[in-house]
């Protein structure tokens, strides 16, 4: 079980009390982007719960293999709205990234619903993405447990370069999750199969340990119970046709997803991403205007951690929990 904090979110204070929260709750691993400031942060929270329970996920990096919405951010000035627009890109940012004074980089993780909000279409994208050169060096000073590669169709020798400079770092990492999906519906899941085999080729020849990321519907899980169906039928038609490893569940997966997957023989793993920050958001919030960690707040770190064991619980538990399928 997996919490994935964004690969292109910065929001330092945001993400130690997020890995501390679910790390305490019980996931088993933390996805954060490949930042120094932001891996600092992370392991911040994960130490204190290391020293509170003595547990502690793995702590993995999120990277990409070419351009993906996963490594984007919004951007647009200020000045050109009109006074008296009534600001409709702020009202479906879930990240509250869009402030009076722009966007704040910091916050925002790129999910993109700003984008056709605005009515002028001033809005635009910035891709964030590190090259190539930037990724070796960074990895060997981060020392992840894991790694994440975003990757597309297309793109398999892009694939093999990042896992080369990868292996070159000599970091013994875990596993190296590879998060790829059904690009909008571009493709047939049987040719992501194909692509999902080219991948298992490249970290097989490098002796590597792979996670299949199915993402149904990229940064979504928090829309509601479509996102999760579509999440669960990728994971069906994939499963039977997909190279060796793992299956991990994201993009789109939400609390109902559990409901749509049989009690027996479901997925490997799970990923929450969008709906795991969002339902603890107030709490942190509030947190940061009292200027303080939610961990120095008893009643707001308490209930934040009941939320969050009420998202996590029914997959932690899962072969205990009764039969909807």
């Amino acid at each position: 079980m997996k919490l994935i904090c964004g690969a292109s979110n910065q929001d330092l204070a945001f993400i130690s009390d997020l890995c501390a929260i679910y790390a305490m709750a019980g996931v088993h691993c933390v996805d954060v982007a490949a930042d120094i400031a932001v891996v600092n942060a992370a392991r911040q929270g994960l130490d204190w719960v290391e020293k509170v329970q003595g547990t502690r996920p793995w702590l993995m990096v999120s990277i990409s293999d070419g351009k993906d919405l996963h490594f984007r951010k919004a951007s647009f000035d200020p000045q050109q709205c009109p006074k008296d627009c009534p600001r409709p890109c702020q009202k479906v940012c879930p990240a509250k990234a869009i402030e009076t004074t722009g966007i704040n980089p910091a916050k925002c993780y790129g999910c993109g619903r700003c984008l056709p909000a605005c009515p002028l279409g001033l809005i635009d994208e910035q891709d964030t993405q590190m090259s190539l050169k930037k990724i070796g060096p960074l990895i060997s000073e981060i020392q992840p447990d894991a790694i994440e590669i975003h990757t597309a169709p297309g793109r398999a020798s892009a694939f093999e370069s990042i896992v080369s400079s990868l292996i070159k770092t000599k970091v013994p990492f875990k596993r190296i999750a590879v998060s790829c999906g059904l690009e909008g519906n571009a493709i047939h899941p049987e040719e992501l199969a194909k692509e999902l085999w080219l991948r298992h080729s490249s970290l097989q020849q490098h002796g590597q340990k792979p996670i299949w990321q199915l993402d149904g519907r990229p940064m979504s899980g928090d829309l509601g119970v479509g996102t999760a169906r579509v999440a669960v039928k990728l994971w069906q038609t994939i499963r039977p046709i997909a190279p060796p490893g793992p299956l991990q569940l994201a993009g789109g997966t939400n609390a109902q997803t559990i409901n749509h997957l049989p009690l027996q023989d479901g997925p490997e793993g799970i990923a929450f991403g969008g709906m795991a920050r969002n339902l603890i958001q107030p709490l942190l919030l509030e947190a940061q205007e009292r200027e303080i960690s939610l961990r120095e707040w008893p009643e707001g770190w308490l209930k934040a951690l009941s939320e969050a064991k009420e998202l996590i619980n029914p997959w932690l538990f899962r072969h205990s929990r009764p039969n909807h399928c």
